[in-house]
């Protein structure tokens, strides 16, 4: 049996028992923090209408004033109610990130839910393609705290939204009601091993891929297994799509999927494999199999591969562009210097350097006006002469620590720079220029 519960480090739930008497908190840091607001109990509570009541009374409760506000609120509340509003509310101001102000202060969050669920963002991207694929009922299989599946359904999608932890289930189930999402939403407290998917036209998996330790980098050792999922994905009579990690590895990708990179605002933030298309189809609304694609967000921009060799390498040119990082991940980086009439700098580093300025928007452009080999004092003396204050340093195959260069230089004046500290064939180089424009 599978425990696909984001961050949790155990398959097994033993039966809940009784709890001593919490003993009373004496510091704002356990008080916000270390309460056991992922609890089944302790959300449950908060479904009360005292509950409800609190929460809205500690929403915008400053951190430096938790004690204080706490202190007040046992007077009149149970202190492990007080506890779980407030914990409760500063998961939401965690949550603001990824759902907006308006869905975070309404949902219920566990503190892996908050940090291993999908961006509203994303979420609602890949909604909209499972609808483009005509996608009307899915299975949602390690729902977490429902965000994928109050997206499918916002976009007109039955769902049905499975988790086996007690209390992630219960959060699911209380978001969908609390965004009017009830009756597109079915959360089953369920091992999704268990769960019979005939009924529905398509299955979404998101496996968990954290345990006790952190991550998991190995696909087999996600709860459930890579290979459990693909199986499930190919049962699917529509379509099918299953969230990995973005650094899996290419040769892990099944052949008979699409693989696909999706970034937000610049952001690597998952990889998706898609079931269910013909072969050689690969048109934004169908499914490819062994297509790979990057997609941009906001947008969406997508672009897909095409099967071309890797750039080669050339002598640095006025411009450099540096590709989106899901470009980079689902290499097709050859795509982008194709588009803008480009090489490589090195031939193991993802900087395309080209003579004209050609946008596209799946990589930033430089205007380059200086190179040199690597030399600290050189570059302090050149930033002092151009009067650079303000300097953004990035670095790809080199050791060097941004922090560390801004330090030793200590940058001053009206000016802004950006430096480079890559490799050009082989040899530790410092590119600098600005954004192009």
């Amino acid at each position: 049996m599978y425990d696909c519960s984001h961050g949790a480090g155990s398959s097994q739930h033993p039966a809940r028992s009784p709890r001593p008497t919490p003993r009373r908190r004496h510091t704002v840091h356990r008080l916000a923090h270390n309460v056991a607001v992922n609890d089944l109990d302790a959300l449950l509570a908060l479904l009360t209408p005292e509950g409800r009541a609190l929460l809205d009374e500690v929403r915008d409760t400053d951190p430096a004033r938790e004690l204080a506000v706490a202190t007040r609120l046992r007077r009149t509340h149970p202190a492990e109610l007080v506890s779980a509003a407030l914990g409760q509310a500063r998961l939401r101001q965690r949550a603001v990130a990824k759902f907006g102000a308006e869905d975070a202060g309404r949902m219920f969050f566990t503190p892996n839910g908050v940090e291993q669920s999908t961006r509203a963002s994303v979420a609602a991207y890949r909604a909209g393609r499972m609808s483009a694929l005509g996608v009307t009922s899915v299975a949602d299989l390690c729902c977490g705290i429902g965000g994928d599946a109050i997206a499918l359904a916002r976009a007109g999608i039955r769902v049905l939204a499975v988790d086996r932890d007690p209390a992630t289930a219960a959060a699911a189930r209380a978001n969908a009601e609390a965004l009017g999402l009830a009756e597109l939403i079915e959360v089953r407290e369920a091992d999704v091993t268990e769960v019979e998917t005939s009924g529905y036209d398509a299955v979404f998996v998101d496996p968990a891929r954290r345990g006790g330790r952190g991550r998991i980098f190995d696909p087999e050792a996600y709860s459930p297994p890579l290979s459990w999922a693909v199986e499930a994905a190919r049962t699917a009579s529509r379509a099918a799509a299953l969230k990995v990690a973005p650094g899996i590895p290419h040769e892990a990708v099944p052949e008979d999927a699409e693989a696909e990179w999706i970034s937000d605002g610049g952001d690597v933030k998952e990889a998706v494999l898609w079931f269910g298309g013909a072969p050689g189809a690969v048109a934004p609304e169908t499914v490819a199999p062994g297509a790979v694609r990057a997609t941009l967000l906001p947008g969406p921009r997508t672009l897909l591969g095409t099967g071309l060799p890797d750039p080669e390498v050339r002598t640095p040119g006025r411009y450099l562009y540096e590709p989106d990082g899901a470009v980079i991940r689902a290499h097709l980086v050859a795509e982008v210097a194709e588009q803008v009439g480009g090489g490589l700098l090195d031939a193991t580093i993802a900087y395309v350097t080209a003579d004209e300025l050609l946008p596209t928007p799946y990589a930033t452009a430089y205007e380059i006006t200086d190179r040199m080999p690597f030399n600290v004092k050189k570059l302090k003396a050149l930033l002092r002469e151009r009067r650079v204050g303000s300097l953004t340093v990035k670095k790809r195959g080199s050791a060097v620590e941004p922090e560390e260069l801004r330090r030793k230089v200590r940058p001053q004046g009206p000016n802004a720079a950006t430096v480079f500290m890559t490799r050009v064939a082989g040899a530790p180089t410092m590119l600098i220029g600005h954004p192009a424009r």
